[in-house]
């Protein structure tokens, strides 16, 4: 069933997913809600924040099509704990303000007991503020600032993306070593553009290097011819980006017009897959991301035809990091209910604390585990670039390296995360 569309003037201004949603489906307003389950024991009740417009909302809608195909994976074995899953979601519209009160209305009006989604680092902060005053368990799925595991953590958080640290740890050092030491930054103006660019600076220094200018881009910027007149003439060895989503693949095209793609050097901290396929001649420089399709690993093919069933008529053919983010981290929370055998929210809080993943079971080369201390997931860091002999027309990245959680962990994290204690989080359960 499509959700019909409705007007940007409506209720929180809300706009429905495209996606298609499997059973039997109810709207309220802007709200699209799922109810998938049979009569009987009171079904856990998900409020999914995913983005549908906006700078990230192509990536929101691909984060939505990976919660979903884990949702409706538990349900086909008979739930969590014998209940059905449910869920409810509005576009967040990659707006904090929007963020938080769709987090507050979710929780206090539609009786959702846990929250998934989000790319803007901004918009995750404001739903985190939200969730922790109710003491609601919080999966970030997707946005990558080093702050969502640092100075904005939160007990109730957990957060599954590589951040700007880990991609520039995994890049850094070997650039300034073999390209050079001259470098500008290019960085989104909010909160996910600033931290990783202080990241990548920190660690341009750290190997020897230095960074002779910063430019602030502003979000939603579709031009920008004068931000790469500075670049040419200031002559950098080297361009490391920290900007995102639909900017990105502006950004994107227009270094390719001005054959700017082969010097400097580019390194782009994370390409999401969405924002790739919608651009793919446009991509050129080194980039980073934490999952591919094209993984030569156990259960990578299984998987992604399981997700190509689950999502026939999507915009996308194949599932990327996004959809992997937030498949995986549904799935976890869903498992995490099960170990613990109770929804209350600090037993289940202490089991994805303690979560371990081995790399068959994430489909990663490395094994993967949550920080107890920061609430962020270590795993394997990918660089790549743009593949020049594909083997079909999904095929965009070569993947050049994969580092270790160890030697890509975001070391300042624990030092500015600091987390309440588990008897000041309000109780809940479902």
């Amino acid at each position: 069933m499509r959700g019909r569309q409705i007007s940007r003037r409506s209720v929180l201004k809300g706009s429905l997913m495209a996606s298609v949603i499997g059973g039997t489906g109810s709207f309220f307003g802007p709200w699209k809600e799922n109810h998938a389950w049979a009569q009987g024991a009171k079904p856990i009740k998900l409020g999914l924040t995913c983005d549908a417009s906006g700078q990230y909302g192509n990536s929101g809608q691909d984060d939505f099509r990976g919660i979903k195909m884990a949702i409706d994976e538990f349900n086909a074995k008979g739930g969590v704990l014998g209940r059905q899953v449910t869920f409810i979601t509005a576009d967040t519209e990659t707006t904090p303000a929007t963020g938080s009160r769709v987090a507050e209305r979710f929780i206090t009006r539609e009786d959702c007991t846990i929250l998934i989604g989000a790319l803007h680092s901004g918009v995750a902060n404001a739903i985190t503020q939200v969730a922790s005053k109710y003491g609601v368990i919080y999966m970030n799925t997707n946005s990558s600032a080093p702050s969502e595991a640092g100075e904005n953590c939160s007990r109730v958080k957990f957060v599954w993306d590589g951040n700007g640290t880990n991609f520039s740890k995994a890049s850094v050092k070997n650039a300034v070593d073999s390209i050079g030491k001259s470098w500008m930054l290019l960085t989104n103006d909010y909160v996910w553009g600033h931290t990783t660019s202080a990241a990548t600076k920190a660690q341009v220094e750290a190997a020897g290097g230095k960074i002779i200018d910063n430019l602030l881009v502003p979000q939603n910027t579709r031009d920008f011819t004068a931000y790469l007149l500075k670049i040419q003439q200031a002559k950098p060895d080297v361009v490391a980006t920290a900007i995102g989503g639909d900017d990105i693949k502006a950004l994107r095209e227009q270094v390719a017009q001005l054959k700017l793609d082969g010097k400097p050097a580019w390194i782009n901290n994370q390409q999401d897959w969405p924002d790739v396929w919608g651009a793919p001649d446009s991509l050129f420089g080194v980039f980073g991301t934490t999952w591919y399709h094209k993984l030569q690993l156990p259960g990578v093919a299984d998987f992604v035809k399981k997700w190509q069933a689950a999502n026939k008529d999507g915009p996308i053919p194949v599932p990327g990091n996004v959809s992997y983010n937030g498949y995986m981290s549904t799935r976890e929370l869903l498992r995490a209910i099960e170990r613990a055998g109770s929804t209350n929210n600090v037993r289940i809080i202490k089991e994805l604390e303690n979560l371990k993943v081995s790399a068959t079971d994430r489909m990663q080369h490395f094994d993967a585990h949550m920080d107890p201390a920061t609430h962020q997931m270590q795993q394997t860091i990918y660089l790549a670039r743009r593949n020049v002999k594909p083997a079909d027309n999904t095929d965009l990245f070569e993947i050049i390296s994969w580092t270790e959680p160890k030697a890509a962990a975001d070391d300042a994290a624990p030092g500015k995360c600091k987390l309440t204690p588990y008897e000041q989080v309000p109780t809940v359960d479902s």
